[in-house]
């Protein structure tokens, strides 16, 4: 018998637009569940990030293919984080149990832009604590 251990996610993601979640395509609310509420999403001109109350959603599109695999971080799964901060740009930097690590990376950042996303981050942390 052969253990193969599932890890793949080790990858960079550069979010660039901030979604207006009153028009979240259908295709993203499908995989949000009653009693769910969606918090912050950001994009790439493929790629998704979707936060709610309860879990990470990144919806991921590869090129040629045009093949979407759809990421489901639950937040008690993330066994650490941390969050930087760059002139334009701020990142999430996530492991998890399972040992893998995800880097999110924001891009265009305002003044405005990092202090919702640093509320954004310690509403994670938050949620992470509690496990």
């Amino acid at each position: 018998m052969a253990y193969i251990k599932y890890k793949e996610l080790t990858k960079y993601f550069n979010f660039s637009e901030e979604l207006n979640l009153e028009e979240l395509p259908e295709y993203v609310t499908d995989f949000i569940s009653t009693g769910e509420r969606v918090l912050v999403g950001y994009a790439t001109n493929k790629d998704k990030f979707i936060m709610t109350n309860k879990k990470i959603i990144l919806f991921e599109v590869s090129g040629f293919e045009s093949m979407k695999k759809i990421h489901f971080l639950p937040f008690n799964n993330v066994s650490s984080s941390a969050i930087e901060f760059k002139p334009n740009r701020a990142a999430i930097l996530l492991s998890m149990d399972s040992g893998y690590q995800l880097r999110l990376n924001f891009v265009d950042m305002t003044a405005q832009d990092k202090t919702k996303f640093r509320q954004v981050y310690m509403y994670l942390i938050n949620h992470i604590t509690q496990k």
